[in-house]
């Protein structure tokens, strides 16, 4: 059969167009809905570890837009668009979109290393050490107080007891500080807290930027470090937020900020 030339024009933008309907999940008063966004928010959800794609998924979502799309044309019939407040998160949402658009492509041309995850991991190994102290202190205003203190419990009162005056959270619990490595204390704290023996009282009150402290110590442990493994996530993210921190700095040095 040898087709007319209108006939043959016809068939042929019947077959172009079948892609273009193929390409929209539904139209909403005239307005398609595309087969890519669909696609785009499937991919989120399952990015979140929410749900598994199937086609149960795909139809909820393909309602949600359907709704959303409802929705959002009786919103701009009604002007919401044009409120100077609605206008304001708006562009807030931009904001912050676009950003972590940009921030997202930086750490992927960026990336945080398995060397880098390693090297982190050594560094804080080295700072926490090898033990864990189990101390407890009473904080002090003056170096008379903490004197003061020192002679009370040497002439056998409850460092417990006495520890009730301490300025700081620890005085409801008589003072004691829980298992902590010695990276976690300021450095005169932590350098007196570790040359004492267990159940010993600093002979003198140990000075610091919180005031004066009198320090014993009730007893030691050998460190229990969670393996690289185990933490190896952690250490990325806060390796990938340092990251960012840096990169954002430096834009602000850059920037001309009046």
């Amino acid at each position: 059969m040898i087709l007319k030339p209108a006939r043959l024009l016809l068939a042929l933008l019947t077959v172009i167009s079948i892609p273009a309907f193929a390409q929209n999940i539904a139209t909403v008063n005239g307005k398609p809905i595309t087969a890519a966004r669909l696609e785009q928010v499937v991919k989120q959800v399952v990015a979140q570890g929410k749900q598994a794609d199937s086609p149960q998924l795909r139809e909820a979502i393909k309602k949600d837009l359907i709704g959303r799309e409802v929705l959002i044309e009786e919103a701009d019939k009604q002007g919401f668009g044009t409120r100077p407040e609605v206008k304001a998160q708006v562009d807030n949402a931009r904001q912050s979109i676009i950003i972590n658009a940009m921030l997202a492509d930086y750490l992927k041309k960026n990336p945080v290393t398995d060397a880098n995850i390693k090297a982190e991991y050594d560094k804080y190994k080295s700072t926490v050490g090898d033990k864990e102290y189990h101390a407890r202190h009473i904080l002090v205003a003056t170096e008379a107080e903490a004197k003061d203190l020192i002679v009370k419990l040497k002439a056998g009162g409850k460092f417990e007891e006495l520890a009730k005056v301490s300025k700081d959270g620890s005085a409801a619990n008589g003072g004691d500080l829980d298992w902590a490595s010695p990276g976690s204390f300021v450095k005169p704290f932590s350098d007196a807290m570790v040359a004492l023996k267990n159940g010993q009282i600093t002979e003198t009150p140990v000075k610091t930027d919180f005031g004066y402290h009198v320090i014993k110590l009730e007893e030691t442990r050998t460190a229990k470090i969670p393996a690289l493994e185990e933490v190896k996530t952690q250490i990325a993210e806060s390796l990938q937020q340092k990251k960012l921190a840096a990169l954002r700095e430096d834009l602000m040095k850059k920037a001309k900020i009046k």
